[in-house]
């Protein structure tokens, strides 16, 4: 048996912070990002009554951690529709945002915000998934200094006033 002195405080192949998604069907969400995001199953933890407790899921470099919604758990175990939404958005940096964008809403993603070429250099947008959880897609386009960013922000706000009227 091996030492806590051997053991990894965190171990291969994880990051320092990982989302840890509840969803009501939590095997139909596996199949969803599986679809939409082309997600790999690492682990699945089954209970007696067939919810999952415990799922691990690879999208890209990074895991996702996920389990079925169990409201009798109390509030701690409630997924965003149960909850009313969700204040989280999940970030995912991809080589081609279209194509993903495009790849999610086949699987069965709405569009939250448009996909587009924003003032910060990322081709971005967002999706809902069918759990009720956020996902913004992106592709870094741009490299911008922070002076830059804020210029072409003030510069949008000073659009969107012409636009919309004093």
């Amino acid at each position: 048996m091996a030492t806590s002195s051997q053991v990894k405080a965190i171990p291969d192949g994880m990051h320092t912070l990982t989302p840890y998604l509840i969803c009501a069907g939590a095997a139909e969400a596996i199949e969803f990002y599986k679809q939409a995001f082309g997600a790999i199953e690492l682990a699945r933890l089954p209970g007696p009554d067939g919810k999952i407790m415990h799922a691990l899921l690879r999208i890209g470099d990074s895991p996702l951690m996920l389990v079925d919604e169990m409201p009798q758990w109390g509030a701690g175990s409630r997924g965003p529709h149960l909850l009313g939404g969700s204040p989280v958005v999940v970030h995912l940096y991809v080589e081609d945002a279209d194509a993903v964008f495009a790849q999610a809403q086949s699987a069965g993603a709405k569009v939250v915000v448009p996909l587009a070429d924003m003032f910060w250099g990322d081709r971005y947008g967002q999706l809902e998934d069918p759990f009720g959880h956020r996902w913004s897609v992106a592709t870094h386009q741009r490299d911008l200094s922070p002076a830059e960013i804020k210029e072409a922000m003030d510069n949008m706000s000073k659009e969107q006033k012409l636009q919309c009227g004093p």
